[in-house]
């Protein structure tokens, strides 16, 4: 089979496991991370910082392992960057911090390996509280203004003096790095699809009230503001969930039909049930139903344990969403909702540090028990550890075309 045939049945393997449906086998989503830098032989410092290092790691990992799918360039989420600009142009600025954006904006909250942390180290995200609590009104008023013109002056080194020379360079600087990191991202897309490698999400957007507790308050005052001042978490969360929705209806001028949007929860195990109903969910909801009705297919990131809320799957368009979970019970998540929304899941990252076989019995176990009916993928359940064994990354294919066959 030539690539472009190999291309075209990883993709519809994909799309009928999306749509509930049974496919040839059970795809597997590639999520190989600081592991196909080691594989390269380069440092995570050059995995983030030089394009074509990164790219090249990419594809081989891709070529070397030969999972379903394949991802572009690392980079740390920034969706403050992208919301400041929203509607101020045709597009959307990206919302990504990677090694070269780091040196020019001085992000805060993020740590790069080779600047702040060893070479070999993964980035880290650190939250800080960078909007005071006082600030609930200005933020609830106008949100766009409130991010430009305070949130990235707090968060961003080279932007703490907005309008000065320094800050308007940076922000030039900004764009023409931008500009760089999308163009290599394009290639490296058009190589990988070329080898036969569809990449799996197109887009991103988030839940209202993780902008919060990620981007502004960070995620103990955002608790601590559900009890002090739960009228005004409501509304912030209100007023942002306006602008995110504005951002994804910005994006489907220029996305491809059922493009999978990937949304990351990041507070939804800190809630009760009856806390998460209250200040989390409608504005997630809001913003993935709005996805769904723009003709996207977004893809919500259950982070953490999530067996609480799973009934709440079951509120979203039937066969429209994928459901990825990290460390919630698959079997229990297929049961509840696996007849509605498509789920993603599996190993732990401490399988691939132990052996070839044990990553085959995890394999045939979980497939016994999910398998059945289809609307279900593999991938780890977070990206690959940079020590993870080349064996047992490699068994973990091995064992879909052993077990996964329908």
């Amino acid at each position: 089979m030539d690539n472009a045939e190999l291309f075209k049945q990883r993709r519809e393997r994909m799309r009928r496991a999306i749509d509930l449906k049974e496919p040839d086998r059970v795809p597997l989503i590639e999520s190989h991370g600081y592991f196909a830098a080691r594989n390269a032989g380069i440092t995570s410092q050059e995995f983030l910082f030089d394009y074509a290092k990164a790219g090249a790691a990419s594809v081989k990992a891709a070529v070397d392992y030969g999972y379903d799918t394949a991802s572009g360039m690392n980079s740390l989420g920034a969706l403050p960057l992208t919301l400041a600009f929203v509607g101020e142009g045709d597009g959307i600025m990206p919302g990504w911090i990677n090694g070269p954006v780091h040196d020019i904006l001085g992000c805060r909250y993020a740590r790069f390996p080779g600047r702040e942390l060893p070479i070999d180290s993964p980035f880290q995200f650190i939250g800080e509280e960078y909007m005071k609590a006082e600030d609930y009104p200005a933020l609830i008023e106008d949100p766009k203004k409130y991010i430009a013109e305070v949130l990235l002056s707090r968060s961003m080194r080279a932007l703490e003096k907005p309008g000065s020379a320094h800050a308007m360079a940076a922000l030039h600087r900004w764009g023409i790095e931008c500009r760089r990191g999308s163009e290599a991202g394009a290639k490296l897309r058009g190589e990988l699809n070329g080898l036969g490698f569809p990449g799996f999400t197109e887009g991103m957007s988030y839940a209202p009230l993780d902008f919060i507790g990620d981007f502004a308050r960070d995620i103990k005052h955002t608790l601590l503001d559900c009890y002090r001042r739960p009228n005004e978490v409501k509304q912030a969360a209100e007023a942002l969930k306006g602008v995110i929705i504005e951002m994804g209806r910005i994006m489907a001028k220029t996305s491809s039909p059922g493009a999978v949007v990937f949304i990351p929860l990041h507070l939804n195990e800190y809630f009760s049930p009856q806390q998460y109903a209250e200040f989390y969910w409608p504005t997630l909801k809001a913003v993935v139903e709005d996805l769904v009705r723009l003709g996207f297919t977004p893809e919500v990131f259950y982070e953490g344990q999530h067996a609480m809320h799973l009934d709440t799957i079951l509120e979203l368009p039937k066969g429209r969403t994928i459901s990825r979970f990290e460390k919630t019970d698959l079997v229990k998540a297929k049961r509840v909702v696996g007849d509605h929304s498509c789920i993603v899941g599996g190993p732990p990252s401490s399988i691939f540090l132990t052996t070839p076989a044990k990553v085959d019995v995890y394999v045939k176990e979980l497939f016994a028990e999910v398998k059945q009916g289809g609307g279900f993928m593999l991938s780890p359940a977070v990206p690959l550890p940079a020590e993870a064994r080349p064996e047992c990354v490699k068994a973990l294919m091995d064992a879909v075309k052993r077990y996964g066959a329908y």
